[in-house]
């Protein structure tokens, strides 16, 4: 069935299908009370925790995962809402659920506190909305306990698990550049297409970001050696846009501008790699938005 621009964040994905597939577990749940939990090391693999301020992890977790695989499976949906830097502990938020801190001298499981699920909802709530996707019942702050019982707390508060983490990079892609009216012009003189489209979907495939274009709702200012046909049956990449930040990303009903050009790989196999200094085709045609250093293929 095709899907709206609200089904772009995968992330956000997954929201319901995340938690729902969470076998109706939640803390709280008589189900889930008589479960021993084990601790476990944080695998590498679990991208959305990396980098976090503890090594061991408890299973089940908080939402009901009871093996590495589920947790892996589930917590990747996740990453997205982290990259849009919401708020500051997201990250925080999102791992004492899915690889809650295990201490050898506590038994107990330590819960989010109020005040944390609070602060990310408040700020991350809007974002997940934009996509389609309203904050998960299971994630309702209620469920959490207050900030004077022991729990994790905001990054600001003195308590545990301070949050030490620098603010990720701008894709290189996203980063806006002032360009007078003749480099925009050498700029399109450069590049095989330039093109206005508009994005049909986006989801995430390991670190990299796939953006399908919505190839009804295109304006083309410029093609060379690239047919229309080609373009329909092409997609755009981000590559590496997990490790980075993307404003530009933010808002996707908004048109964008991609220049790139056409290369043609040892098979055989045409691909389309847009230029890292891509910018307008003219002040009075400029979108508004750009993203520079996608491929197109």
């Amino acid at each position: 069935m095709p899907r709206g621009p609200g089904s772009l964040l995968l992330l956000v994905l997954a929201s319901h299908c995340c938690l729902g597939s969470a076998r109706g577990l939640f803390f709280g749940q008589p189900d889930f009370s008589y479960k021993r939990s084990n601790c476990k090391p944080i695998p590498a693999n679990l991208q959305l925790c990396h980098g976090i301020e503890y090594q061991n992890m408890r299973l089940p977790n908080l939402l009901g995962h009871e093996t590495m695989k589920e947790v892996l499976e589930q917590a990747g949906a996740w990453i997205p809402l982290v990259m849009k830097q919401c708020h500051p502990d997201t990250k925080k938020f999102l791992c004492s659920l899915f690889a809650p801190v295990c201490l050898d001298d506590l038994d107990e499981t330590i819960q989010p506190c109020h005040s944390l699920c609070v602060q990310v909802k408040d700020r991350c709530a809007p974002v997940m909305s934009a996509f389609g996707f309203p904050w998960p019942d299971m994630l309702e702050c209620d469920r959490f306990p207050q900030d004077n019982d022991l729990c994790i707390p905001l990054a600001s508060s003195d308590h545990l698990l301070p949050a030490t983490e620098e603010a990720p990079k701008v894709c290189e892609a996203c980063k806006n550049k002032n360009e007078d009216d003749n480099d925009i012009m050498e700029t399109l003189c450069k590049n095989d297409f330039a093109l206005k489209i508009k994005v049909k979907e986006i989801t995430y495939i390991n670190r990299d970001t796939k953006i399908i274009l919505e190839t009804k709702s295109k304006t083309i200012y410029k093609l060379n050696g690239v047919s229309e046909r080609d373009l329909k049956k092409s997609v755009l990449w981000l590559k590496d846009s997990l490790q980075c930040t993307c404003e530009e990303m933010n808002d996707i009903n908004a048109p964008y501008l991609v220049m790139g050009q056409k290369l043609v790989e040892g098979n055989g196999k045409a691909t389309y790699k847009s230029n890292q200094s891509g910018c307008l085709p003219s002040p009075e045609a400029q979108p508004s938005r750009s993203l520079k250093g996608l491929f197109l293929k």
